[in-house]
């Protein structure tokens, strides 16, 4: 039997996920909060889609999370999505569990939760950093090893000299990369002409004693 997975929350990577997992095989079931997000969703061929609060047990149970095989939730909560998991676990019996974090802090908390997968974004930018085509392609800008680069989010408020300049006229310094963009729901890699937004999340990979110029550089001041 395919196995069922159910996601919770999000929007741009229920797109991406769901497509990717009943390209694998896999019958995917998504409940989301926003009716205009499930109106899109619904789009997707043979995604079945929810309208309702995840966090609602009889929501839960009217998506049959019960004869689910895994879930996912994926809302903009952390807390949110610790109630989702333990629900459908301790509630629904379902076999595993994986949560999407925002503050990687709490990874150790989740799992002793009895969440069974913890994944956070800034973690995930880590994994790719370990990726030998990724290494290929920075090793020239940042020196790998010994503990000298250093990941870290830039949040960008709306009268930061960067806004609405592309990253090619940035002068960040040679030894800083900007790894990831979050823009709300959805995570982007920059391209030269990527234009930064006002309320942009950065993920910035330096090396140590370059961070202090970058932060100059995208907000007026130095790193906090």
């Amino acid at each position: 039997m395919k196995k069922r997975v159910v996601i919770i929350g999000g929007f741009h990577k229920v797109k991406s996920l769901s497509a990717s997992l009943m390209n694998k095989g896999y019958t995917v079931t998504a409940i989301n909060a926003n009716r205009a997000n499930c109106e899109l969703l619904a789009e997707i061929p043979q995604l079945d889609v929810f309208y309702g609060d995840g966090t609602e047990p009889y929501i839960l149970e009217s998506a049959n999370v019960q004869d689910s095989d895994i879930v996912i939730a994926l809302t903009n909560s952390d807390a949110d999505n610790l109630v989702v998991c333990e629900l459908c676990k301790s509630k629904f019996g379902v076999q595993k569990a994986v949560s999407l974090i925002s503050d990687p802090d709490k990874t150790e908390f989740f799992i002793k939760m009895g969440v069974d997968s913890v994944v956070c974004e800034i973690s995930s930018i880590t994994s790719i950093i370990e990726q030998q085509a990724f290494l290929d392609e920075i090793s020239t800008l940042v020196p790998i090893g010994g503990g000298r680069i250093k990941i870290s989010q830039v949040q960008i408020p709306n009268d930061a000299p960067c806004v609405y300049r592309q990253v090619m006229e940035l002068a960040l310094p040679k030894n800083v990369l900007i790894g990831c963009i979050m823009r709300g729901d959805e995570g982007k890699i920059p391209r030269g002409d990527t234009v930064i937004n006002p309320g942009d999340v950065l993920v910035l990979i330096s090396a140590n004693e370059n961070e202090s110029e970058a932060h100059r550089v995208l907000l007026g001041r130095d790193a906090v």
